[in-house]
């Protein structure tokens, strides 16, 4: 049976970003109302980009699925306007490419993710459970020794999962500030083209000495193991790669999750009740949310290989086509009333770690994080309210990875 919810409570409202892309566009928690119209009237429309190219905006949930699972006809090959890439030279953005698996297309992703898949598989995440549930547990003492008010991004948010895959990856967590600065700033689009290009080289250096460390004396972790069970199979820019997609996707997503997701429960308190109180309602909920707040706006840009037609909408060959992942997890045609967060529902199908060849490999390292951390700290702080009016929390308007800048919380 369906919950019966009450009226939902104000959305804390954030003024979309005017420089940022139409597509790209957020207003709290939703995707901008001219991109929900876009869906309803168009569902493809060419609109302009980030990077000062025209794209394609593909906006409706079957339509979404299908480019992003038809390898035949478009690429996530990077294009050379984006973030930074054409202020590189072509050595830099081969090596920049090399290992990346989200700019890589088929055979080669295939024989990078093979390497990996084992790593990422549901079992092993189970066997990583324990150290999960002990470093939720070390970051609520501290906030309780504290006392509030706190900040729920920087004090819980942000640092469980740049722990968790510190501790996975390899990564010495003392580089933390290092690594979740440089990594928010290249996610940042209202950074030039310099800078972006800078802060690439950067994180290649970074990753390259831990990758150096790493060939020289394995340990037990991911990229130990990448050393020694693939190391004549992979470059060194190949594991360079691997290792910097892991770290930056693997703190940045669920670390705004675990903020905004916290904001909307707060902003729903019947719901915020069954995931605090209900162990089995826990599971949906995390679902209902990667698909109401769709964090990754939209995924890897690609290019069509051919012409094609969309949604009735004709896309010549070489054109850059963006997959709207907000828009479609709301659409009407593939989810009943999807602008409501209803924590009851069964979001299955939902594209918030996309879809196809391209599926987020980290998947069920996410669920399992936001599965424990999300009631822990319900339960652990039942009082749990925002420590300042709805209108002052701080969004990120400019970010490719939705969320926010702070969460100030009281209990």
């Amino acid at each position: 049976m369906p919950h019966d919810h009450p009226a939902p409570a104000p959305q804390c409202p954030m003024g979309a970003a005017p420089d940022v892309p139409l597509f790209l566009r957020r207003d709290g928690f939703d995707p901008a109302p001219e991109m929900a119209a876009l869906r309803e009237e168009e569902g493809v429309r060419l609109v302009p980009s980030m990077f000062g190219t025209p794209v394609y905006a593909v906006t409706r949930h079957e339509a979404v699925k299908t480019v992003m699972a038809d390898t035949s006809r478009f690429s996530v090959a990077p294009r050379e306007e984006e973030f930074g890439m054409s202020a590189l030279t072509e050595e830099e953005r081969a090596r920049v490419v090399a290992g990346n698996l989200l700019g890589l297309d088929a055979p080669e992703h295939t024989r990078l993710r093979r390497m990996l898949t084992s790593e990422f598989t549901v079992r092993r995440m189970r066997g990583l459970q324990p150290r999960i549930t002990e470093i939720v547990e070390e970051h609520l003492d501290a906030m309780a020794a504290a006392g509030p008010p706190a900040d729920l991004v920087a004090d819980f948010a942000l640092p469980i999962p740049s722990l968790v895959i510190c501790e996975l990856l390899g990564v010495p967590y003392a580089d933390r500030a290092e690594f979740q600065e440089r990594t928010g700033r290249q996610l940042d689009l209202s950074l030039p083209e310099e800078e972006q290009a800078e802060l690439l080289r950067d994180s290649r250096a970074y990753m390259a000495g831990l990758v150096a460390r790493a060939q020289a004396r394995p340990g037990e972790d991911m990229l130990g193991m990448l050393v020694r069970e693939h190391g004549d199979e992979l470059t060194t820019d190949e594991l360079v790669g691997i290792a910097e997609l892991l770290l930056a996707a693997g703190h940045e997503t669920t670390s705004n999750m675990l903020g905004l997701g916290t904001l909307a429960l707060l902003r729903h308190p019947d719901q915020l009740a069954l995931v605090r109180d209900d162990p089995t309602a826990v599971a949906p909920a995390v679902e209902e949310l990667l698909r109401y707040l769709s964090i990754v706006t939209a995924g890897v840009t690609r290019t069509a290989l051919r012409d094609v037609e969309i949604d009735g909408v004709p896309i010549p060959a070489g054109s850059a086509v963006a997959v709207v992942l907000a828009t479609a997890n709301r659409d009407p045609r593939s989810v009943d009333d999807g602008e409501r967060l209803d924590v009851t529902r069964t979001a299955a199908g939902h594209v918030a770690f996309g879809h196809g060849l391209h599926h987020c490999l980290g998947a069920p390292l996410a669920r399992m994080e936001m599965q424990i951390a999300f009631p822990a700290l319900l339960r652990r702080f039942p009082g749990l309210a925002l420590a300042v009016p709805c209108e002052e929390v701080a969004f990120r308007p400019h970010h490719f990875i939705h969320g926010l800048r702070s969460l100030p919380v009281r209990w």
